[in-house]
C-alpha cells in the first residue's frame, strides 16, 4: 500500500503523527489524520466434480500459483456480489452463494493488507474456463490440490476445508516500496 507524502483533503504535507499508540500520517494545516486500512477483497469455494475450483494466477502477485476465484471488493458491490463477479470475472461460473466459510487478514499480497470473506457457492450457470486474470481453470480434489497456493489465506481456507497438502507457499513477492504522492 503506498504511502502518501500530502494530504488528500487539502494537499498540505503529511507529517509523522501518533494517535491511538500507533504511529500514523497527519496533516498538521487540516488535522486530518491518514489511515492505512486492509483492502476488502473476497474469495469464493465453489465445489464442482468432487473438488473445489481453482485458478492458475496469470499476473503477478504469485503468477503461475493457484488460488481460489477473488479479488478487491469495488466501492459500490457487497462483499458477496464482489465473489460472484470475481467468480465469474476467472472461471466463467455463475454462482450462488450458501455461506460465509471464514475471514482472515492477510498480509503476503505485496500491494496491500487484506480483509478477505470467504464464501461457498454453489455453480448455476456458465461454463468453468479460465477467465480475465487466469491461465486455467480446474477443479480439484481437496486431497490433491496443486502447488504452490497464492496467499496464505487461501491455503488456510482449504486446510480448514480438509485440503491435505493445502498446496505450498510461493516464493513471497518483494513488497511493493511506498511511492510518495
Amino acid at each position: 500500500m503506498e504511502a502518501h507524502a500530502y494530504c488528500p483533503a487539502c494537499g498540505g504535507r503529511l507529517s509523522p503523527h501518533v494517535e491511538g499508540g500507533r504511529a500514523r500520517q497527519a496533516c498538521p494545516a487540516c488535522g486530518r489524520i491518514h489511515y492505512r486500512n486492509p483492502i476488502p477483497a473476497a474469495a469464493v469455494v465453489v465445489r464442482l466434480d468432487k473438488g473445489v475450483v481453482l485458478v492458475r494466477r496469470k499476473v503477478a502477485p504469485f503468477a503461475g500459483a493457484w488460488c481460489l476465484p477473488a479479488g478487491f471488493q469495488e466501492a459500490d458491490e457487497s462483499s458477496e456480489a464482489c465473489a460472484q463477479r470475481e467468480c465469474r470475472e476467472e472461471t466463467g461460473l455463475q454462482v450462488r452463494i450458501s455461506r460465509v466459510l471464514w475471514a482472515g487478514f492477510g498480509t503476503d499480497d505485496p500491494r496491500a493488507s487484506v480483509t478477505v470473506v470467504f464464501y461457498e457457492a454453489e455453480p448455476v450457470g456458465g461454463s468453468l474456463e479460465p477467465g480475465d486474470d487466469a491461465i486455467e481453470a480446474r477443479a480439484f480434489p481437496l486431497t490433491a490440490l496443486p502447488s504452490p497456493i497464492a496467499f496464505a489465506t487461501h491455503r488456510a481456507v482449504l486446510a480448514r476445508l480438509g485440503g491435505s497438502p493445502a498446496g505450498t507457499a510461493p516464493t513471497p513477492p518483494a513488497r511493493v516500496p511506498p511511492t510518495p504522492v
